[in-house]
């Protein structure tokens, strides 16, 4: 790995962090944000609901365990810049395939290492997630400055559009196992529940655990109809994750609401925020998100408190939600409203299918299965 190639972070508040490059050269602006998981960092990397940020990852050395094409949520990655404390240039592990240095090249990810990672979270925490650039070719601070400060906020914007499938397809593919890897499953047998997905960004973990729990899943973009999907009569329809703006995505708002009540209905993240939104809800932007493998959900019902995977930047207004739906999660940081249910459907913020854990809500799979058949 090159160590000695010179890169600013620069932040639109007019912070700046002087570091070296890695990955790959070039500049990059996008929306800089912080996650607090120790692993996963390949998921992370793969994982479209980051497209249109940067994350800086708070764990201080990263990736010691390599990359491999196995642990992909995506046929690409999607986070525009990486930002480490220490990566990792020889790793350890029987099934690394390359180094994240030459991983980041290879797709052209621009990172950055060597800065004080642990305070660039704190002022995040303090002044919330904020425009940045990452750049090894302008080292001009002033000019990295009002570069990110002229590009625009995810706010309002629609990047659902840049990420979801363009023709829909078949997944069958079950979880990873150490015996076998991934396997099909080429019989689902009489008890399979024929599910649509619509496709928001949706993690390849999330399909894997829904045709483990016994779904025959048929993935949609993200635009197609509501009348298409009712057409192709399915026991149920699951809605992803994603990026960007939930209110920005006004299509995927409108289909909903033609199909709540019609069928019963599984959403997760993005995918339960515009279900919140087609049910009459509102949404924000939190100050600096939640992203990390650490949070705790209470599920308001049984008094359970789950330890969740979460990566969301929006999240929906409780009060907005009253008399429309009930509040069947929240989160124990800050109170936000983790999920919802109602007739039909029931939705999570954060993520159950979550790679390489926590593993406390894969449940929430099986109640799907146990909607579709009732």
């Amino acid at each position: 790995m090159e160590n000695k190639r010179k890169a600013i972070l620069a932040l639109s508040d007019g912070t700046i962090f002087e570091g070296l490059g890695f990955g790959a050269p070039g500049e990059v602006a996008a929306e800089v944000c912080f996650n607090t998981s120790m692993t996963g960092y390949q998921e992370i990397l793969t994982d479209p609901s980051y497209c249109g940020q940067m994350v800086a990852m708070t764990y201080p050395q990263i990736g010691n365990y390599g990359l491999n094409v196995e642990d992909v949520e995506s046929w690409r990655p999607w986070v525009s810049g990486f930002i480490v404390k220490e990566p990792c240039a020889e790793p350890s592990s029987w099934r690394s395939e390359e180094s994240l240095d030459f991983y980041m090249k290879k797709h052209s990810i621009v990172g950055i290492h060597g800065i004080d990672t642990r305070a660039l979270t704190m002022l995040l925490r303090e002044r919330g997630a904020m425009e940045a650039i990452i750049s090894t070719v302008d080292l001009d601070p002033e000019s990295l400055v009002r570069k990110a400060q002229a590009h625009p906020s995810l706010v309002g914007r629609d990047l659902v559009k840049e990420v979801t499938c363009t023709e829909p397809y078949t997944w069958d593919e079950l979880p990873w196992s150490l015996v076998d890897g991934y396997t099909r499953a080429s019989d689902l047998g009489d008890n399979a529940k024929m599910v649509v997905a619509y496709d928001f960004g949706i993690k390849r973990n999330i399909l894997r655990m829904l045709t483990a729990a016994g779904c025959a899943v048929r993935v949609v973009p993200a635009n197609t109809p509501a009348e298409e999907v009712l057409a192709m009569a399915p026991d149920g329809v699951f809605l992803s994750n994603g990026p960007g703006d939930p209110a920005a995505v006004t299509y995927a708002v409108e289909n909903v609401k033609k199909l709540i009540g019609k069928v019963p209905l599984f959403g997760i993240c993005l995918g339960h925020q515009i279900t919140s939104l087609a049910l009459g809800g509102k949404s924000y932007k939190l100050k600096f998100g939640h992203r990390g493998g650490n949070q705790p959900v209470m599920d308001l019902a049984t008094k359970k408190v789950e330890i969740t995977s979460q990566n969301h930047g929006f999240a929906i207004d409780g009060d907005s939600m009253k008399d429309i739906a009930h509040v069947s999660h929240i989160n124990l940081n800050d109170k936000t409203v983790e999920g919802i249910t109602g007739p039909g459907f029931f939705t999570v913020q954060y993520h159950p299918e979550s790679s390489p854990g926590p593993h406390d809500s894969e449940y929430l799979f099986e109640r799907f299965m146990e909607s579709m058949k009732a």
